[in-house]
C-alpha cells in the first residue's frame, strides 16, 4: 500500500536514513521506534509528501485517505469542537457543505422557480449528493463525532463550546477525534497518548483495536503500544528494521539480533587476525609468496561485520538518600475548594518510608492540586498536611518545564539549582541524563520537550531528597528513558509519591494506590495489580 525504496535523506550533515526500505500493508498496525532525533518524525512527512527523498521513492497509491495526528495542532479557533470534527471529515464534510448551499437555494426558489430543466438537475444534483452522503455513514457523522470526543474526555457539555475556550491539551484531544472521525485509509500517529488520561487512553486503544485500516505510530506509553501494534519498524543506524511482534518482542529480539552479530563480529575478527598474522610472518618469503598474496585477496573479498553504536539510555544511580522518619506524610480532614466549586474533601491518608505511592484518578479529579498543597505550592481550604522527621522533598510538577531561564543553558541552568556542585560534578551528572560534549552549551529555549524534562529531573534527583513528589515524570520521555528513570526509582531507598497516566510504569512501581473520586480518596493497600482488581467493574484511570 504504503513503501518506501531505498530512500536516503540528511539535513547538512545529519544523515537520518541511507538506502533504507519499508513497506506499510492493508490493515497492518505498526509501532515506529528509535530515539529522539533519529528520523521518525522525518518518516510521517515523507509519507505524506511534505518532505522529499534525498534518493529512492516512496510509492503509494493515488486515492489513498491518509489521516495524520502530530502534536503541532496549530491554533484551533472560528468554530466549535463538534463542528471541527466535522469539518476535518474529508468527502462528508464537503458533501454536507454542497447539500447546505442547495438546501438554501431552494429557500431562495421557492416563490420563483427557476425553468423546468434548471429545476430538474438541481433536483438530480441534490439526490445524487444526498445518496453519495448516506452511503458514507453522514448521517451518523454528528452521532460519532460526539461519541469520538466523549471518548477522548470532551464530554457532550463541553462538544458545542467555542474552540477558543479549550487549554492546548484539550485542543490535542480534538484534533485526535477529527483524525479518528475522518476514518482514513491509514492513520499516521505521532503521541497520540500524550494530553489524555487513562481513561481516554483505554478509549483510544479499544478504537484502534477495531480500526480496519492500516497505522503507522510513535508512543513512549509500553502498554499501549503492546497492546495495539503487530509489528515494529525500528530507526537503528540510519536503516529501518523490521520486527514482527509487539513492544515486548521487539526488546527481546533486538537484543538476540545483538547477540548474534557481537558472536559473528568476534569470530571474523578472531579469523581475520589469523589471516593476517599468517601474511605478517610469512610476507618476506619467497616461497610462500603464492600463499600469502591468496591469503590477501581472501581477505579483501570478506564483507566485514560492523556493530552499530549503542543507542544512548540515562546512566543514573541514587545515592542513599538521608533516612526519614517512619511517617512521612500525614494529611488530616484535607479540603479543597476553587471559589463554589469543590475539588475534594475529607481527605485522610498516611504515607510511610518507602512507600511508593501511586495517586490515580480522571483528569480533574484534583490530582496535581493535591501534590501542590503537600509541596505548598498551594493552600489547603482547611485540613493539614503534616510531613515526618526529616524529610527533604524533591518535587517535580506539571509547570517544572517551565521554572527553566530560557536564555541560560543547560549547564548554567544546573548550577542554578545544584550550586555548591563543582563543574566537573555537574558535567558528568548533565552526561548521565544524556546532555554530552557541547550539549551543555544549548540554550535552554532550543530543547525539546523531552530534553528539558531530563534537565529538570537531573537537577532534582541529584539532591540528597529523601521524599519525591513526581506529577508525570515520564511526559515527553521516550521509552528507553522511561525503563531508565522506572529502574532507577524502583531502587531508591525513599519515598515516592507519583501520578502518571502510563499504566506499565505504574504497575511497575506502586506498592499503594491513592484514589481520588467524586471529591473523596480511597486507600488501597496493595499495588497497582491489586488496585485493578478491586475496582475492576469500574474503567481504570
Amino acid at each position: 500500500m504504503i513503501a518506501l525504496v531505498n530512500v536516503s535523506k540528511q539535513y547538512g550533515d545529519h544523515l537520518l536514513l541511507e538506502d533504507s526500505s519499508m513497506q506499510i500493508n492493508p490493515g497492518e498496525k505498526i509501532g515506529l521506534v528509535g530515539p529522539n532525533g533519529a528520523g521518525k518524525t522525518t518518516i510521517f512527512r515523507l509519507i505524506l509528501g511534505l518532505e522529499s527523498p534525498d534518493a529512492g521513492e516512496i510509492s503509494k497509491p493515488q486515492k489513498l485517505t491518509i489521516g495524520y495526528f502530530s502534536q503541532d495542532v496549530g491554533d484551533l479557533a472560528g468554530t466549535t469542537a463538534v463542528d471541527y470534527v466535522l469539518q476535518s471529515c474529508g468527502r462528508i464534510a464537503e458533501l454536507a457543505q454542497e447539500i447546505k448551499k442547495y438546501e438554501e437555494k431552494f429557500q431562495e426558489v421557492a416563490t420563483n422557480p427557476p425553468p423546468a430543466d434548471e429545476w430538474d438537475k438541481m433536483l438530480q444534483r441534490f439526490g445524487d449528493l444526498q445518496d453519495e452522503y448516506a452511503q458514507l455513514g453522514g448521517h451518523t457523522l454528528e452521532y460519532q463525532a460526539r461519541e469520538i470526543l466523549a471518548g477522548l474526555g470532551i464530554g457532550e457539555d463541553q462538544a458545542d463550546l467555542p474552540l477558543e475556550t479549550f487549554s492546548g491539551g484539550r485542543k490535542m484531544r480534538i484534533a485526535l477525534a477529527a483524525i479518528l472521525a475522518l476514518k482514513p485509509d491509514v492513520l499516521l500517529m505521532d503521541e497520540p497518548t500524550n494530553y489524555l488520561d487513562v481513561e481516554s487512553i483505554i478509549w483510544l486503544e479499544g478504537w484502534l483495536k477495531n480500526f480496519k485500516g492500516a497505522i503507522l505510530m510513535t508512543c513512549h506509553d509500553r502498554e499501549f503500544m503492546n497492546n495495539i501494534v503487530n509489528r515494529i519498524i525500528s530507526l537503528e543506524n540510519h536503516e529501518l528494521v523490521s520486527y514482527s511482534g509487539n513492544y515486548d518482542f521487539y526488546e527481546k529480539e533486538k537484543a538476540l539480533r545483538r547477540t548474534q552479530l557481537q558472536a559473528a563480529f568476534e569470530r571474523q575478527q578472531q579469523k581475520l587476525a589469523k589471516e593476517e598474522e599468517f601474511i605478517a610472518r610469512f610476507a618476506a618469503r619467497a616461497s610462500h609468496a603464492a600463499q600469502v598474496q591468496s591469503r590477501v585477496k581472501k581477505i579483501e573479498k570478506i564483507e566485514r561485520i560492523t556493530l552499530p553504536p549503542e543507542e544512548k539510555v540515562i546512566q543514573f544511580s541514587f545515592a542513599d538518600p538521608p533516612r526519614s522518619g517512619n511517617d512521612v506524610l500525614k494529611i488530616e480532614n484535607l479540603a479543597k475548594n476553587y471559589g463554589e466549586h469543590q475539588v475534594f474533601s475529607g481527605v485522610n491518608a498516611l504515607v510511610r518510608r518507602l512507600d511508593k505511592v501511586a495517586l490515580v484518578g480522571v483528569n480533574g479529579a484534583g490530582k496535581s492540586t493535591l501534590l501542590k498543597i503537600i509541596n505548598q505550592v498551594l493552600p489547603p481550604t482547611s485540613g493539614t498536611c503534616t510531613l515526618g522527621a526529616k524529610v527533604d522533598i524533591g518535587y517535580f510538577g506539571q509547570l517544572s518545564l517551565e521554572i527553566l531561564k530560557a536564555d541560560h543553558t543547560v549547564l548554567e541552568e544546573a548550577q542554578r539549582f545544584l550550586p555548591n556542585t563543582n563543574e566537573g560534578t555537574l558535567r558528568n551528572l548533565l552526561a548521565a541524563f544524556l546532555f554530552t560534549g557541547d550539549d551543555g552549551e544549548k540554550k535552554v529555549k532550543v530543547l525539546s520537550g523531552g530534553e528539558k524534562s531530563r534537565l529538570v529531573l537531573a537537577t532534582i534527583l541529584a539532591r540528597p531528597v529523601n521524599f519525591l513528589i513526581l506529577d508525570e515524570p515520564t511526559n515527553h520521555l521516550d521509552l528507553k528513558s522511561r525503563e531508565i528513570l522506572l529502574a532507577t526509582l524502583q531502587k531508591f531507598q525513599g519515598t515516592v509519591l507519583f501520578v502518571s497516566h502510563d499504566r506499565h510504569f505504574c504497575r511497575q512501581l506502586a506498592t499503594r494506590v491513592f484514589e481520588i473520586s467524586a471529591g473523596k480518596m480511597q486507600i488501597y493497600e496493595g499495588d497497582y495489580n491489586y488496585y485493578l482488581s478491586k475496582t475492576k467493574h469500574r474503567v481504570h484511570y
